[in-house]
């Protein structure tokens, strides 16, 4: 019988140091085939649905006072979509898939106030979203969300407005629904 290369009297007759040297080669061999095969939980396919390439993003609808935030996240999705996925934007009549929600509100709460003048100094603006992403093609609902919740703060007193809030917290609603595009694990 060969070992490595050797016959097998060869190796009774090799050192000790060496013949565990062998044996730890072979061990460790053994691992790295059995790694390997496993697969540890990785995958080699996208993050993305490879059968999806277009999505329509439906102006988003608003029940809330203050106007103009459904226009924002709207913009702010299809532009996400081109920038961090391999999907793109279509007109309805072609795309894939539809991308539709509600901004269900925009809430500002005070989180701090001056000692001296009792004003706000801190200031948090909440929004919340429902949004779902349903296939076209055969009608499946892939992604339903019924509530979406981002808060962030802002502070009056250096010069942050509500205005700069609503940005942050549509940028961060927009980042949120699309990375919930990605396959699911």
């Amino acid at each position: 019988m060969m070992m490595c290369g050797m016959p097998a009297s060869a190796m009774r007759s090799a050192p000790a140091p060496h013949r565990r040297a062998v044996a730890r080669l072979g061990v460790l061999a053994g691992l790295a085939l059995l790694v390997l095969g496993s697969g540890c939980g990785y995958s080699t396919s996208g993050l993305y649905r490879p059968n999806i390439r277009t999505v329509y993003v439906e102006m988003f609808q608003s029940k809330e006072f203050r106007r103009g935030i459904e226009f924002q996240l709207t913009e702010a999705l299809r532009k996400q979509i081109d920038r961090s996925t391999p999907y793109r934007n279509a007109p309805r009549d072609r795309a894939d898939t539809i991308l539709s929600g509600e901004v269900l509100e925009w809430r500002e709460s005070t989180l701090g106030r001056d000692l001296f003048t009792a004003l706000p100094r801190e200031t948090a603006g909440t929004l919340m979203v429902r949004y779902r992403w349903q296939d076209m093609r055969t009608g499946k609902i892939l992604v339903d969300q019924p509530r979406l919740v981002t808060t962030v703060e802002y502070v009056r007193p250096v010069g942050e407005k509500v205005f700069n809030a609503r940005d942050e917290a549509v940028d961060r609603l927009a980042r949120r629904i699309i990375s919930s595009m990605e396959t699911p694990w």
